[in-house]
């Protein structure tokens, strides 16, 4: 079995895990998600949602006017998760299935964030 087929989600997400607030303006959390060179924030929603670029992209492509929108204005809500020890070939044909490039990693609490660009990178 090769090394990238006994790769583990552990092994390549994004830690810490950042959040953002669904009442924090769009335009904040796009300059956050700049910032930190990330693609996603898990939104302190219960259930958690989720707010990606794509979601930021989407809403711009709309004619929105961003400078007007809060997180919770784009979202997507009660998202899939994976645990850390799911292996990365299982994590993408989720992620392939779903239509999905983020999931938030749970373990008792959310701990992470893996990416298909992750997954991609890693087993390429």
């Amino acid at each position: 079995m090769a090394q990238n087929e006994r790769a583990v989600v552990a092994d390549i997400m994004t830690t810490p895990l950042e959040t953002v607030a669904p009442d924090v303006p769009l335009v904040e959390a796009a300059g956050t998600m700049r910032e930190k060179e990330i693609g996603a924030l898990l939104v302190t929603t219960a259930p958690p949602s989720i707010v990606t670029s794509t979601d930021v992209l989407d809403a711009v492509a709309q004619g929105k006017d961003t400078a007007d929108l809060d997180v919770a204005d784009v979202m997507t809500e009660s998202v899939e998760t994976v645990p850390p020890e799911l292996s990365l070939n299982e994590t993408a044909a989720m992620m392939e299935n779903f239509r999905i490039d983020h999931l938030p990693v749970v373990e008792d609490d959310y701990i992470g964030m893996v990416s298909s660009s992750d997954i991609t990178a890693h087993l390429s």
